[in-house]
């Protein structure tokens, strides 16, 4: 009988593996979930020779949720040279919460070109900017006074590092890695930041989304696990001018383009988990050639001076719409600074404004905001620090 049941069951496997469905299939590396990891027929069609004159040209922009972004593609003749040689193009302003129903065709204009790391090159990713109609900006269009206010202080040669925080989610829209049936992880977690093996999750979508970055051309500098689990950081720059908010955009685009491929959803939200759980950020450092130089330290201070005299103001432009949500976040726990005051401090995580001690030491260098939150728009914060440069005449930027 058990011989029997032995001689069945091998021709059970055997029969099994005959009509198995790959590509219907959940397959599992670490704690992320591939959905689709086998399918012949989408790997057959992804790898046809394309004619010499026909490229992919990805035109990525921001929604009307200031948050979200959008895309779609459009096939060139030739690979374009510059910006100028791109074409402009337009799309249903009403179905992305940019324009009414009645009035939706809403204008993409080029800003930036990026090498495609889906489909590699000759294919590119275009960021554009978004305007209406009669050639005024959209809602969330903040791109267009960033670059205006930047390209006035030129000559200051201002420099940004961003450092974008986010969590990733599993497809039931509990934390990756956490206890399924909406259990939680430690509360106070030691080993995850910075960590590895059972402390963190998510791993291969970090790797897969530096590797992307650094292959469109972005300047991706580094990345790592943070202190709730499956939530990461990396950085981009520093950069001169608006690269650095280009930049960040651009690889929030690839990370959910990422995240699909895993069956993974990416989340910026400053306060994803509640009160008893770490918060999600975007630190924005800043600096002038006058920081830089010797006896920068003194710039820096009036600077850092400045911020906290309009923190209010600086508060409502560094979360998603007016800044409310992220005061979930600046609750002088979990390493920030309370949301209704500012300080400034050397090597605090717990102030506003944070100096490295080499600043110190040095005499030079740049400033740490930490008050943006992950879902901020880093071309308002970006042109915010710019506008003091601009306004103060007295501080010598």
């Amino acid at each position: 009988m058990f011989l029997k049941y032995i001689t069945t069951f091998k021709a059970f496997k055997l029969n099994n593996k005959l009509t198995r469905c790959f590509s219907q299939e959940n397959f599992t590396t670490g704690s992320s979930k591939v959905r689709s990891p086998i399918n012949a027929y989408y790997n057959h069609f992804k790898h046809l020779p394309l004619p010499n004159d026909k490229v992919f040209a990805t035109y990525v922009w921001i929604d009307g949720s200031g948050i979200n972004l959008r895309s779609k593609d459009r096939v060139l003749d030739e690979v374009p040279c510059d910006l100028s040689s791109l074409p402009r193009w337009s799309f249903d302003g009403s179905s992305c919460g940019l324009a009414k129903g009645d009035d939706s065709d809403t204008i993409l204009i080029p800003a930036a070109i990026y090498k495609d790391p889906f489909r590699k090159n000759p294919h590119i990713i275009v960021l554009c900017e978004t305007y209406l109609p009669d050639g005024t900006p959209t809602s969330t269009n903040f791109r267009s006074n960033c670059a205006k206010t930047l390209s006035e202080i030129n000559n200051l040669e201002p420099w940004f590092g961003i450092e974008q925080e986010y969590t990733i989610f599993d497809s039931d829209l509990w934390p990756l890695g956490w206890p399924k049936g909406r259990g939680f992880a430690v509360i106070n977690p030691l080993y995850s930041y910075c960590g590895n093996g059972e402390h963190v999750a998510g791993r291969e979508i970090v790797e897969c989304h530096a590797r992307a970055c650094i292959y469109s051309g972005i300047n991706y500098t580094g990345s790592n696990a943070e202190v709730m689990k499956s939530s990461w950081e990396y950085q981009i720059g520093p950069t001169l001018g608006i690269k650095a908010a280009d930049d960040l955009w651009l690889s929030r685009y690839l990370l959910n383009r990422i995240a699909e491929q895993f069956g993974s959803i990416i989340s910026y939200h400053p306060k994803p988990m509640g009160k008893c759980h770490p918060g999600i950020g975007c630190h924005h450092n800043f600096s002038t050639n006058k920081m830089r130089d010797k006896d920068g330290i003194a710039v820096i201070q009036s600077f850092c001076k400045i911020l906290c005299e309009r923190h209010n103001e600086f508060i409502k432009n560094y979360g998603l719409g007016d800044g409310e949500e992220n005061k979930k976040r600046l609750t002088g726990k979990f390493e920030t600074a309370p949301y209704n005051s500012c300080t400034w401090g050397v090597a605090d995580r717990g102030t506003a404004i944070k100096l490295k001690k080499s600043v110190v030491i040095e005499g030079k260098g740049f400033l740490e905001d930490r008050r943006p939150a992950g879902d901020c728009d880093p071309y308002r914060v970006s042109k915010m620090l710019a506008e003091i440069c601009l306004q103060y005449n007295k501080l010598p930027c």
